[in-house]
């Protein structure tokens, strides 16, 4: 038994732990957990939990059906939000097989098997999120989503709902060790955002499940509704999931070049090339929803084309000046993503889409100055700006024919999420929505 498993033992007892919970995700990014009880802690960590992975979207066929959870001790953390009589802790878990061999389709280790790429090429890959997210007054039997609040974009609101319900929900966050940057209201009623510092882009995808816990359960003690639904309403913003990326090398930030544009290495502008070149490929991943594209194509500053540029909010890719002369920040913002987003398998097509532009060394088209949403169709054309996929059914078509998202997720978890997505377009086609309703009916 290593340190931090004698660490984890020790704090059951001295703490008084009741359960303690094992998370991990399906394929689709939803949260799944076992409890197992204090007992039962010493045994999980010599040979895991078995449970039936054929009952877990996308994870095993029924034919291997016997999977087990391995928890990870570095990432126990007591749960604050239960109250001590409870005494509940969490850690993530690695999925294996009975063999001991990691799982082909487990979210975690698709991104550990790029982030091991990525070391082997001496690169730690790092990221800070900007989460977006709604806030409704409980619903109850009504359909109606009523936003709590009808502030805009860093309103300061004294004693406003959001502002509490910001304050409670950092507080847990940093009772568990997840260290909050920045946090405001945002552009839609009822809608905020809160940021979280830099991490590794493994501990970046363990926060931001945590993180989408903790604003449900926070949303619930407090009668509200939570969502992270890219699109819940028409006539205003969407949530996204802006994601800050750098590739370190050691302590060196492997993107800064005081020389530079912009003080970027030739790394930084390989990577840019990469994401650019196959970001309309990774779409059906970093936006997996049919109404992932209508935040893309529904305005609200959400990026609908293919560019890049410094200080453009219109861009794809963009270029932040925040410490111009301090090395560490150097830093791209990837746009696309949005609050739905696994962000487990979002982080590897991220870090491989990257790594594919260093490999190759892509060349890094001209930046946009413009705001490419202004600009007419010829011109983007004439600029070489092409445009995101603008339905999940032409963003699976793309993944479809691309060896990276396949090479990258593996063949039974590119497998599952190909058929997944078709079925998911096929019901929604087969919809007839109000909209349909109010604008056909009259008359006929």
């Amino acid at each position: 038994m290593d340190r931090q498993q004698e660490y984890v033992l020790r704090v059951v007892e001295e703490r008084d732990i009741r359960f303690i919970q094992l998370w991990f995700t399906d394929v689709l990014g939803v949260l799944k957990s076992v409890a197992i009880a204090p007992a039962e802690l010493e045994g999980a960590f010599a040979e895991g939990i078995g449970f039936d992975g054929s009952a877990i979207e996308g994870l095993a066929r029924v034919s291997e059906a016997d999977m087990i959870a391995q928890p990870d001790p570095s990432t126990f953390q007591i749960l604050p939000w239960r109250g001590e009589q409870h005494g509940t802790a969490r850690m993530f878990c690695d999925i294996l097989t009975p063999a001991g061999e990691a799982a082909r389709t487990e979210p975690r280790a698709v991104l550990k098997r790029m982030l091991s790429r990525a070391a082997e090429k001496g690169f730690t890959f790092y990221t800070h999120p900007e989460i977006e997210f709604y806030l409704f007054e409980d619903p109850g039997e009504s359909s109606e989503l009523v936003p709590i609040d009808r502030a805009g974009y860093f309103d300061h609101v004294p004693r406003g709902k959001g502002t509490d319900f910001r304050r409670e929900a950092i507080s847990l966050l940093e009772q568990m060790g997840i260290s909050v940057e920045y946090s405001h209201h945002e552009g839609g009623p009822g809608q905020n955002e809160i940021d979280l510092r830099y991490a590794d882009a493994l501990s970046t995808a363990d926060n931001i499940m945590t993180f989408k816990t903790i604003v449900k359960e926070v949303a619930a003690s407090q009668g509200y509704l939570a969502s992270f639904m890219p699109k819940p309403l028409i006539d205003f913003p969407g949530s996204g999931m802006h994601m800050h990326l750098s590739l370190f090398e050691g302590d060196r930030n492997a993107f800064y070049d005081a020389a530079g544009e912009y003080q970027l290495s030739k790394t930084a502008r390989h990577f840019i090339a990469g994401l650019l070149r196959h970001a309309s490929e990774i779409a059906a991943i970093t936006n997996q929803h049919v109404n992932s594209y209508k935040r893309l194509w529904g305005g609200g500053e959400a990026p609908s084309y293919v560019c890049w540029g410094h200080i453009n909010r219109s861009a794809l890719v963009r270029v932040p000046l925040y410490k111009p002369d301090k090395s560490t920040s150097a830093r791209i913002e990837f746009r696309s993503p949005d609050s739905a987003a696994n962000p487990y398998l979002a982080l590897a097509v991220i870090l491989a889409a990257g790594l594919k532009g260093i490999e190759e060394e892509y060349v890094l088209p001209p930046g946009a100055d413009d705001n490419v949403w202004e600009l007419s169709d010829h011109e983007r054309r004439a600029l070489g700006i092409t445009a995101l996929p603008s339905s999940l059914e032409s963003a699976v078509a793309e993944m479809e024919n691309s060896e990276l998202v396949a090479e990258t997720l593996g063949e039974d978890a590119f497998d599952f999420v190909i058929r997944n997505k078709h079925q998911e377009w096929r019901e929604y086609r087969r919809q007839i929505t109000p909209w349909e309703l109010r604008r056909f009916m009259p008359g006929q």
